[in-house]
């Protein structure tokens, strides 16, 4: 058994304006795979990762993590096993503190008060925020955020670590710093991003979606190389591979 598996078959979903977000998306996520997911405004992505574990729910398709299907009654341990960060901070920072914050999860899994204090401080070093553990999470960069919203998840030990728009709102500095931190990770990972060069920088393995489907799937160069591909989805070529303007 592999808690890293992800599996998604058929899934379909639409919201309660009748507006059809998902049509039967279907892949396979293997143990230690970094995995984008690319696509244009409304392609299904943020949709598609609440999903993953259980913040949106189906009766079209069926998703599975490792060997359990995503049911009302595995929500809980699945929630365990694949961590979200989501597109803003601050609608994973609302403790009083840093520390708190990332105490938070740990704390409800009824862990001892000294494992908790471990994995706070374990997760905060990872992402090189222990300094700002006492600070108020609204008084920090969007950059800080952001570590710190990562921190919140690593804190919970997650198998899957799942990210929505990880590098917007922030600076150039921030976002390569945030590079050089994700690289460093051994998760299965699944970001969806329209930052592209972020893709190159981390994700071999690339997911099309346009309007709810899966139009292409596979590796990132060969995707990204494709330019019929590319503009049928709204999307463009990284920068690093446009070429330069001015030297041609």
């Amino acid at each position: 058994m592999s808690h890293h598996i992800v599996e998604v078959e058929d899934l379909k979903y639409a919201y309660p304006d009748g507006t059809q977000a998902l049509n039967g998306l279907s892949f396979r996520i293997t143990h230690g795979e970094s995995v984008a997911i690319v696509g244009a405004n409304g392609a299904g992505k943020s949709t598609l990762l609440l999903h993953l574990n259980g913040y949106l729910s189906s009766p079209g398709g069926k998703v599975r993590i490792g060997d359990f299907p995503l049911t009302r009654e595995t929500v809980a341990d699945i929630r365990k096993t694949v961590g979200m960060v989501f597109q803003d901070p601050d609608d994973q920072l609302f403790m009083p503190t840093v520390f708190e914050d990332v105490a938070f999860g740990p704390a409800n899994l009824g862990l001892a008060d000294e494992e908790v204090e471990r994995r706070v401080v374990d997760a905060l070093t990872r992402v090189d925020a222990l300094r700002l553990k006492d600070r108020p999470p609204y008084r920090l960069s969007g950059g800080e955020k952001r570590a710190v919203a990562i921190a919140t998840v690593l804190a919970m030990s997650p198998s899957i670590l799942v990210m929505d728009e990880p590098t917007s709102n922030l600076d150039p500095a921030a976002r390569r710093q945030f590079i050089e931190l994700l690289a460093t990770f051994h998760h299965t990972t699944i970001i969806a991003t329209h930052d592209l060069d972020l893709v190159l920088d981390l994700c071999a393995r690339t997911i099309v979606l346009k309007e709810g489907r899966v139009v292409a799937d596979g590796p990132t160069l060969e995707l990204f190389a494709d330019e019929a591909l590319l503009a049928a989805s709204r999307l463009e070529k990284p920068l690093r591979m446009q070429g330069c303007p001015v030297c041609g």
